[in-house]
């Protein structure tokens, strides 16, 4: 349980709140790289940490995030001209590079040697720069100084025959998502159904053992780039060995879905997008080889960890406007444990029901929330620290070089230091799973 005044740190990322603050020390995706597919295409509205920014590709292929609105009298860009490296406020003419600089006032009139007077030089909008890296453009929103290098996340180093990468949006804070995506208790009551028809899941024996023990026993390490999440379970038909699934959680927002069978990882990153809202990045990728066409199939037909959209948007075709097309007759049934399909939704159904901030006041933690409350400690910890101008976990894109993995180990040996083999393997090897 937390207080109320935790429960606000912990969930409040605006500008110069303890965890927008530290979101903003760190690249964070911000759009798929086709969301601008070409020089001079139509720019995009980004909303990231409470801020309102316009995202653009100029004439020279370089990307633009700045503030949304003209300095002049507020007019959103979204309907700017983009064109001749700038993108032009369509009120008056006055056009911004993608460092947010204005270089043309045609309303006010130029210099004699044709540029423009100390007014247009002193106009410049609010912009943060972008990369583009592994199928996605990232922001960094920090102070300059302190930018770091760029993201090494494993699946952002792969070829891209190798990933596929979708994003939702989840209409609920970033954290009660990322808590859930840590959490492996619920898998075998939540999704235990579609661990036995979803083809990115099925053949498993590890699914057996999600049946089979409900109840798993948590262990927490931590790592330089976040926490190590271990989850045990008793086997089947073995008594003298556990089955472990291990999620590593990379700081500020990330997690790596322990793998099952041969199936190809899986990944989150929440971003978010206000207080009450995230982008939900949903990430396949193996590393020892190029994804099979069945598998792209399913990815885009909403399979495993993606969804099925309303057309024209990232906004699911399930939600809350059409309570997540439940069916209670699957349902009871036993098809699917909520009612809910989709592994993706019937994740984000639940979290969405805590309401838009979940009041963490009026919660019971028990055991099987030992990874929730590090991954809480951590932020807050990591939140200090920013403020105390001290040292970050996984910024160093050496930190952010863990995979999870799913083993069996006798009773006696400690995951984290038997798993290491599939938890910190070399890049282009095949996942360590069951």
């Amino acid at each position: 349980m937390l207080t109320q005044a935790q429960n606000d740190t912990l969930t409040k990322t605006g500008p110069g709140t303890p965890m927008g603050d530290l979101f903003r020390r760190y690249w964070m995706p911000a759009l798929h790289d086709y969301e601008l597919p070409e020089p001079d295409c139509p720019p995009v509205r980004v909303k990231l940490l409470g801020e309102r920014l316009i995202a653009f590709r100029d004439t020279q292929n370089r990307i633009g995030l700045m503030d949304e609105f003209c300095a002049h009298r507020g007019v959103s860009l979204w309907f700017g001209r983009n064109e001749q490296n700038g993108l032009r406020c369509p009120y008056h003419g006055w056009k911004y590079d993608v460092t947010g600089q204005c270089t043309e006032l045609p309303s006010e009139g130029a210099d004699a040697d044709g540029g423009q007077g100390p007014m247009c030089k002193r106009i410049k909008l609010k912009s943060y720069p972008c990369i583009e890296l592994g199928g996605v453009i990232w922001t960094y929103m920090g102070p300059s100084e302190l930018q770091p290098a760029p993201p090494a996340l494993e699946w952002t180093q792969v070829s891209p025959r190798q990933r596929y990468a979708s994003k939702r949006l989840q209409e609920c804070n970033y954290l009660q998502a990322i808590e859930g995506g840590i959490d492996s208790s619920h898998v075998s009551f939540l999704h235990g159904g579609a661990l036995k028809t979803d083809p990115l899941f099925v053949g498993s024996k590890g699914n057996e053992y999600n049946d089979h023990d409900r109840m798993p026993f948590f262990e927490v390490a931590d790592f330089p780039g976040g926490l190590l999440i271990g989850a045990r379970r008793n086997v089947t038909d073995n008594p003298e060995q556990y089955y472990w699934r291990i999620t590593p959680f990379i700081m500020p927002s990330h997690s790596i879905i322990p793998p099952r069978a041969g199936h190809p990882l899986g990944g989150h990153v929440w971003v978010p997008i206000d207080d009450e809202n995230c982008w939900a990045w949903s990430i396949n990728y193996h590393p020892g080889r190029d994804l099979k066409e069945s598998e792209l199939a399913a990815m885009k037909d909403g399979k495993g960890i993606h969804v099925k959209y309303t057309p024209g948007t990232f906004i699911p075709l399930q939600n809350k406007t059409n309570d997540y097309l439940m069916d209670r007759a699957a349902q009871k049934a036993g098809v699917h444990y909520s009612g809910v399909e989709g592994i993706a939704m019937q994740d984000a159904s639940l979290q969405e029901s805590m309401g838009a901030v979940q009041d963490r006041t009026k919660e019971n933690l028990c055991p099987t929330d030992r990874g929730i409350v590090m991954m809480r400690r951590l932020l807050q910890q990591s939140a200090d620290a920013n403020h105390a101008g001290k040292p970050l976990p996984g910024l160093d894109p050496k930190e952010q070089h863990v995979r999870s993995c799913s083993l069996l180990l006798p009773k006696e040996q400690a995951f984290k230091d038997h798993a290491r083999h599939g938890l910190f393997p070399p890049l282009g090897t095949d996942p360590v799973t069951v």
